[in-house]
C-alpha cells in the first residue's frame, strides 16, 4: 500500500487470499470498512472465524496443534484428509501453518495436497492466539465476507471505494499442483478492468512479474491506461536454493482513477 490514495469508502479485496492488504490498512487506519472475498470458501470461512470468533478459533487451533506432538507427520496427514472431506476452516489454518514453505497446493481434483514441513511444528498456539486476537480487534464490526465470483464484487464497487486485486498469477494456477484452486480467464479479466475504468472506480492491481530475465504473465493492454510500478522483491527463494542470484520484480498497476491523487504510505512489511 505504498501508493494508497485517500478514500472514503470500502477497501475491497476480490481475491483476498491472505487479506494482507486489509490487515495492513486496518493497522494503519487507511480504511474504516472492508470487503473480503475469495472464490475458495474455506478461506472465507477462516477469515470469518478469525475476525468474528477469535477466542474459539484460537482455542480450536491449539487443540489441533497439540495433538501432533506424538507423531507430527501422521497427524498432519490425518488433518489434511479430514479437511478435504469437511472443509473445516480451523483445520485449514493448521495446514497453512504447518505445510511446506507455507505454500498452498491443490491437486487436479481441487483437494489440498501440499506436504508437511517436517522441520517444524507450525506456528505455536500462543503466537497464533496473539495474531488472531490482534487481527480481530482491528477488523471486527468493520468487515463483510463474501464467497462469490470476483466480477460480482467488482460490480459492487463505487468511485468512493478502493479495490485491491491480487488475482491468481498466470502460469501458477494450472498444471498438476496449482497454487490456486481456480484459474483466471485473461480476456474476461481485462474486460472487467475496462468496466472499472469506465465507472471511475479506483483500483490497484498486482498482476505479473519477472524473475531474472524471464517475464511471467501476459502483458496488460495499453488502452487500460494503467501506471506500471515495478517493485523489487529481492532474491528469489527458489533461485537461492538453486545457487542462483536471480532477483524477483513484481508489478503493481494503478488505475487512471487514482493516479492523480497518489499519496505515499509506509511500506507493507511481510509477516
Amino acid at each position: 500500500m505504498c501508493h494508497a490514495p485517500e478514500f472514503s469508502g470500502t477497501l475491497i479485496e476480490p481475491f483476498a487470499g491472505s487479506a494482507a492488504i486489509s490487515v495492513y490498512s486496518a493497522h494503519h487506519r487507511l480504511a474504516d470498512s472492508f470487503l473480503i472475498n475469495d472464490s475458495y470458501k474455506p478461506l472465507v470461512d477462516l477469515w470469518r472465524n478469525i475476525i468474528e470468533n477469535p477466542e474459539e478459533c484460537a482455542s480450536r487451533y491449539e487443540k489441533i496443534w497439540r495433538r501432533q506432538l506424538d507423531n507430527p507427520n501422521e497427524h498432519y496427514l490425518k488433518i489434511r484428509e479430514e479437511f478435504n472431506n469437511d472443509s473445516d476452516p480451523v483445520k485449514f489454518l493448521f495446514l497453512l501453518a504447518k505445510c511446506a514453505k507455507n505454500a498452498v497446493r491443490f491437486n487436479s481434483s481441487g483437494k489440498f495436497n501440499q506436504s508437511a514441513d517436517k522441520r517444524r511444528l507450525g506456528r505455536r498456539p500462543n503466537d497464533m492466539r496473539v495474531q488472531i486476537l490482534t487481527t480481530s480487534l482491528m477488523l471486527k464490526k468493520k468487515s463483510k465476507f463474501m464467497n462469490v465470483d470476483y466480477e460480482t464484487i467488482l460490480d459492487l464497487a463505487t468511485p468512493n471505494d478502493l479495490v485491491y486485486m491480487d488475482p491468481p498469477y498466470q502460469g501458477t494456477s494450472t498444471g498438476r499442483n496449482p497454487r490456486y484452486h481456480q484459474g483466471l480467464d485473461f480476456d474476461r479479466f481485462v474486460q472487467n478492468l475496462e468496466k472499472l475504468n469506465a465507472r471511475g472506480v479506483p483500483f490497484m492491481l498486482s498482476f505479473d512479474g519477472q524473475l531474472g530475465d524471464k517475464k511471467y504473465g501476459q502483458p496488460l493492454p495499453d488502452y487500460l491506461n494503467l501506471r506500471h510500478i515495478p517493485i523489487h522483491a529481492g532474491r528469489s527463494a527458489q533461485a537461492t536454493l538453486n545457487g542462483k542470484t536471480d532477483l524477483t520484480i513484481e508489478s503493481l498497476y494503478l488505475s487512471p482513477a487514482l493516479q492523480p491523487v497518489i499519496i505515499v504510505r509506509p511500506p507493507l512489511v511481510a509477516a
